[in-house]
Order: structure tokens, then C-alpha cells, then sequence
């Protein structure tokens, strides 16, 4: 269920971080959407090195890393694109 709650929270800031990019033209969506990629892949890290500290191998939590982050990250690049294309 936490899985679920972090994916759908990445989602969701991926959205406000293009609309933010979008609302603030000197920002731009692929500057949100790199911005977001890298704030979230560090949080994800983050949470990560507590999963470790709570007594889980790297091994068990690398492909949770990769869940928790992948969604968010393709939303936010998916989005960008097709933002950039429709600003054209």
C-alpha cells in the first residue's frame, strides 16, 4: 500500500511541477520535468537508505527505488514533450 501511496504522490508532483513550469514561461516544461526527475530520484533515495536502515538489503529495496520512481519520471517527460509540442 505504500508503494501505491509514493507512486501516486509522484504522479501528482509531476503534474504540478510541468504546471508550474507551464505557468512560468522562463521555467519551461522540460526544466520542470528535469528539475522534477532529479528532486524525486534523490527523495526516492532517500527513502531507500531507510528502508536499509530498517533492516532491508539493497537488493530488496533497488527495485523498489525503481518503482517508486519511474511512474512519476515518465509523466513528467511524457508531459514536457507534448507540452513543448503544443507551445510550437
Amino acid at each position: 500500500m505504500r508503494t501505491i501511496i509514493i507512486v501516486a504522490v509522484g504522479i501528482v508532483l509531476a503534474v504540478a511541477f510541468l504546471a508550474v513550469g507551464r505557468a512560468v514561461r522562463s521555467v519551461g516544461a522540460q526544466r520542470a520535468a528535469a528539475a522534477f526527475v532529479l528532486v524525486w530520484i534523490l527523495a526516492m533515495i532517500a527513502n531507500m537508505i531507510v528502508g536499509m536502515t530498517h533492516g532491508y538489503s539493497f537488493g530488496e529495496e533497488f527495485p523498489i527505488l525503481l518503482v517508486n520512481v519511474l511512474p512519476g519520471a515518465v509523466v513528467a517527460l511524457i508531459g514536457a514533450r507534448l507540452l513543448t509540442r503544443a507551445g510550437r
